[in-house]
């Protein structure tokens, strides 16, 4: 049996340089919707579940991939609010998705 090196070579070079389909696309966030409404009545204190929050961001309607971030960035301290850091230092990633997902479902307040 007689191996192409080159071209042995040449896949292997593919392989590394295109990633998987799974790291392409934005990850699917998996979350548990019911436990996300039971985990939202801190949420829907100042964050209206109807989307319309005086003066406070509404949080329904959003891609959970979006929710996911902005929390990730309040628990990191990138974004600046010390009521909001102190909530996301508390949840773990499973109570992040599983609020995603609830409050995607939500229609987009006004």
């Amino acid at each position: 049996m007689i191996i192409n090196f080159k071209r042995l070579f040449i896949l292997i070079l593919a392989a590394n340089i295109y990633p998987t389909s799974d790291s392409c696309a934005d990850s699917v966030v998996k979350g548990d919707i019911a436990y996300g409404e039971y985990l939202s009545s801190e949420c829907v204190t100042c964050h209206r579940q109807s989307g319309n929050s005086q003066g406070i961001p509404s949080i329904t309607g959003w891609e959970p991939n979006d929710f996911v971030d902005v929390i990730n960035m309040y628990k990191s301290k990138e974004r600046a609010n010390p009521v909001m850091q102190l909530v996301a230092s508390r949840l773990t990633d499973e109570q992040i998705a599983s609020l995603a997902v609830y409050f995607a479902k939500i229609p987009a307040g006004k």
